[in-house]
């Protein structure tokens, strides 16, 4: 039976994570505390007993997820993955449990794409909406025509059948919502975010990151990593790199990463670190699927 595993995005954080695993694991102790050191201030006591206000800030939520996922994985007995896949900021959990980055590397890498994303989110007013039960061709079209008037949204996040976010200015997005409510979906959700993720107003950020990006060592990990851009296994590090650069401009391809990785033999998913986001979206991916 193939084993997939899979790394949630910013989101899945909440108060308390990772205490048990600090508590109860000293691999796990001991990593946290190597993260502490890395960072150069203490992120286990915000992600122990931080708030959630604190937690939401993207340059604490984003690190934090990763550790906890990361460790999560490391920490397993039987960790021995076929294939895996992140959501978003997961993508860096997973290629870092794959051994393509190591424990280091993928923390810094995170920690930079949070700065650069929050210095992105402060530069101008943004957002994102979960628009509900709409067919992405009708969700693609809307996004297009406010574009093309000179409003920025796109479709950002692909996460299952029926459930598609889009992402970019304030007004740009409002209007969406309005449009597609005309056009027949459940509901438009604005979501409590920093900023507009996975569109063109993350460019900045895409330009601060590459440097550090084309810096880290990159090895071919142990299984194939099904990436947000084009939802395909890649194992060469060079390919990893650039798609990783991609990401932060490019939609997360998710509904069509589960569906690559079910047609190549997938059968069985497991979710490391907070919540269980993705096993839901699985679920309804599948579903959708029979």
């Amino acid at each position: 039976m193939k084993q997939a595993y899979l790394f949630p995005g910013q989101g899945a954080q909440f108060v308390g994570m990772g205490k048990d695993l600090y508590e109860n694991s000293p691999k796990a102790k001991e990593l946290f505390d190597n993260a502490d050191e890395i960072l150069g201030y203490r992120i286990t006591d915000i992600m122990f007993h931080g708030t959630a206000e604190e937690l939401m800030q993207t340059k604490v939520t984003q690190p934090a997820v990763f550790l906890h996922s990361v460790i999560s994985a490391l920490c397993m007995d039987d960790f021995q993955p076929d294939m895996v896949a992140g959501h978003s900021l997961g993508e860096f959990s997973a290629l870092t449990a794959a051994g393509a980055l190591r424990f280091e590397d993928g923390l810094r890498l995170v920690y930079a794409r949070a700065m650069a994303m929050q210095k992105a989110c402060e530069a101008t007013p943004s957002t994102m909406a979960a628009i509900i039960n709409l067919p992405d061709e009708t969700i693609e079209r809307i996004c297009a025509e406010i574009s093309e008037k000179g409003g920025v949204v796109v479709p950002a996040n692909y996460n299952s059948p029926g459930q598609v976010v889009i992402s970019g200015e304030v007004e740009a997005v409002r209007e969406a919502c309005a449009k597609m409510k005309e056009a027949g979906a459940k509901r438009a959700l604005p979501l409590t975010v920093g900023g507009a993720f996975h569109s063109p107003l993350m460019e900045p950020a895409r330009v601060e990151l590459a440097a550090a990006i084309e810096e880290a060592p990159v090895n071919q990990p142990a299984c194939p990593v099904y990436q947000n851009v084009d939802a395909l296994p890649h194992s060469d590090p060079v390919e990893i790199k650039n798609n990783l650069l991609k990401q932060l401009t490019a939609p997360v391809r998710w509904t069509q990463s589960v569906l690559n990785m079910i047609a190549d033999g997938m059968t069985d998913f497991t979710e490391c670190g907070p919540g269980e986001v993705l096993t839901g979206l699985v679920g309804r991916i599948i579903n959708h699927k029979a």
